[in-house]
């Protein structure tokens, strides 16, 4: 927001020096993004306003500021007590359809003499950025950024029947707007219509038929307070970023249209650039009232951390507009309506404490009433399996939880994809039924600069139609299994290394799993399975199949993926228990069995044929050779 210093003048006796002012506004909120020197001693100052305080997107808004800062008087400008309202204006019919759409409704019709703009109030548009076009246009933008409410003008002879309704689109209506582009309005659009056609996207932007011309001798100004997210949806809908609708959005004050009505009305006036026929119709059928709150002396030592004065907070908050009335244990404050942002009690606080100075507070702890709670046990597990995993060689990755539709197909059914209503683009259609999409892109990323080992990991949501969503570990991993060394080179990672990885991700959550041939449409057969445990689906891995990596421009080094459901596991983990028992008096003792067996046995029934015969002594158990060939029949295998 680019402010002239000699307007704020006009508002405050504000400091001489730019660079003071600056350093006031920074500490309290508003970081001045550039200072712009100008003749006579005059600057721009380029505030940066945050998106939650619309009332200081105006000369007058960032005043208040200023004045409260220094202990200053406001002096209001241009709110001359309005004209008795009317049922209409002289020479035109308002008709409002929508009210909830449109709560307040103001207009006023002038004669007018269409020219150049006086050169000091060309100056003042310039320096904000903002150019001179003519008297009546320049005169809705100076409102706009004096008072920081938007105002439009149409020329009144151009208007069908003579006549303005509040409406919304119709079914294929299109409107030509000042920017020269025809656009098509959808029906949940809130337009400006005269008895005929739509002349103006409400808070957004004006039609071209009816615009303001070196020709016009009549005019309908609007003043208006539109809802927010009717105005959001359709700036978004139609890719038009106006200074009207970035007001309007984050919520206008509902209080000011018909003041900055009268002082549009007082400034066409001043400079000769036409004379008000009749009098403001104000049309407020949805009255929006003042938000009432309670703030509390006790409340506010205890989220600042010390006592504030009666004084300084009625003097900091009576400053920025709100209203106060004593009670017993503080005030009731009434918050003025152009304060979107204050919806609670720490908010008004928040205001006393920016203005009192941050840097008045003492460092203190703050008062613990009771003890912390206990932290969610999945927590604890997370950050076991990042630990567990970045020491494996796994880098963490976190992607967008949104994907194309063309890359969540190959690891969901159709009908169990979940498709967003209102996606930024076709990359953000769906979300994701596994993180596998985005990490995949990940290894690609980094295949592109050639790396070609990469293992990354990430932990997060997962959805589908069928069982929600579901907190999930996915892994992919490509290139050497072990780093390169002067003993040897190293060897591609294969589906035994990633296996390796699952069940170690298992073991850390205590629980057993066993791996059965799985076929998946993204992973190849025979070089992919599934990991089971007391018969539950924990996850699948395997080598992602050509087509899949291909589609995320990956090269043709095989790469190995794992999809572990983690609330799945949890479950299944949940009745464990975690036993300590004292180090063995003996030492281990390790033997060698060699077993002659059919080819087509798994290993993992002989692992559990022997865990059940055993006796507790026996602590762990290792495959380390299987032999076929001389002396071994054809289908047999000596496991040892």
């Amino acid at each position: 927001m680019r402010i002239l210093v000699s307007w704020l003048r006009g508002f405050a006796d504000v400091p001489d020096s730019p660079e003071d002012l600056a350093r006031a506004m920074s500490v309290r909120g508003f970081a001045v993004e550039r200072i712009e020197p100008l003749a006579a001693g005059d600057a721009v100052l380029d505030f940066e306003i945050t998106a939650n305080r619309p009332d200081c997107m105006s000369v007058m808004g960032m005043a208040r500021e200023v004045a409260t800062a220094y202990g200053l008087p406001l002096r209001t400008v241009g709110r001359p007590a309005a004209a008795p309202a009317q049922d209409r204006p002289a020479g035109i019919d308002i008709v409002v359809e929508n009210p909830d759409l449109c709560p307040r409704y103001a207009a006023a019709v002038a004669d007018v003499n269409v020219g150049p703009s006086p050169d000091w109030m060309q100056a003042r548009l310039q320096a904000a950025g903002v150019r001179p076009v003519s008297n009546i246009v320049d005169v809705t933008n100076y409102v706009l950024l004096e008072l920081g409410h938007p105002m439009h003008a149409f020329d009144l002879t151009r208007l069908a029947g003579a006549q303005i309704r509040v409406r919304t689109a119709r079914p294929g209506e299109t409107l030509r707007t000042l920017d020269g582009q025809a656009r098509e309005l959808s029906r949940d659009m809130l337009v400006i219509a005269d008895a005929e056609r739509a002349i103006a996207v409400a808070g957004v932007m004006g039609g071209a038929d009816s615009q303001v011309t070196s020709g016009t001798t009549a005019i309908v100004i609007e003043s208006a307070y539109f809802n927010p997210l009717s105005v959001r949806r359709a700036s978004k809908a139609l890719g038009l970023r106006t200074e009207a609708s970035v007001r309007f959005e984050r919520g206008a004050d509902p209080d000011l249209p018909v003041a900055a009505m009268a002082r549009a009305a007082a400034l066409i006036e001043a400079i000769g650039a036409g004379r008000m026929r009749g009098a403001i119709l104000d049309h407020y059928q949805k009255r929006i009232e003042p938000r009432l709150l309670r703030l509390r002396r006790a409340k506010i030592a205890e989220v600042l951390g010390t006592a504030i004065p009666d004084a300084d907070v009625r003097r900091i908050l009576a400053g920025l507009g709100f209203t106060l009335r004593d009670a017993v244990d503080g005030w009731d404050v009434d918050v003025p309506t152009r304060r979107v942002d204050t919806t609670r009690d720490v908010d008004v606080i928040e205001e006393v404490a920016r203005h009192y100075g941050f840097d008045r507070l003492p460092v203190t702890f703050p008062p613990l009433t009771a003890a912390p709670r206990p932290l969610d046990p999945r927590i604890g597990r997370t950050r076991q399996l990042r630990a567990s995993l970045t020491a494996a060689g796994f880098s963490e990755a976190m992607t967008f939880g949104f994907v194309a539709k063309a890359a969540a197909a190959p690891f969901a059914a159709e009908g169990d994809i979940v498709p967003i209503a209102n996606p930024l683009s076709e990359n953000f259609a769906v979300l994701r039924p596994s993180a596998l999409p985005g990490l995949v892109d990940a290894v690609a990323h980094n295949r592109r600069r050639e790396r070609r080992d990469v293992r990354l990991f990430e932990i997060g949501a997962r959805f589908s139609r069928a069982s929600g969503e579901r907190q999930a570990l996915a892994c992919a991993w490509t290139g050497l299994a072990a780093s390169e060394h002067v003993s040897g080179s190293g060897r591609d990672v294969d589906f035994f290394d990633m296996k390796a990885v699952v069940e170690r991700v298992c073991e850390v959550a205590g629980v057993a799993i066993e791996t059965t041939p799985h076929q998946a449409g993204w992973l190849v057969p025979g070089r992919s399975a599934a990991a089971n445990a007391n018969g539950t689906l924990i996850g699948i891995l395997g080598q992602l199949t050509r087509d899949v990596a291909h589609a995320h421009g990956l090269p043709a080094d095989p790469v190995y993926v794992a999809d572990i459901d983690l609330d799945a596991l949890e479950q299944v983990g949940a009745g464990r228990q975690v036993r300590i028992e004292p180090l063995p008096r003996y030492p281990s003792v390790t033997r060698d069995i060699s077993v002659l067996l059919d080819d087509t046995l798994a290993a993992a029934d002989v692992r559990r044929t022997v865990r059940d015969a055993a006796p507790p002594t026996l602590v762990r158990m290792v495959e380390f050779d299987r032999y076929q060939g001389k002396g071994i029949p054809d289908t047999k295998v000596s496991l040892s």
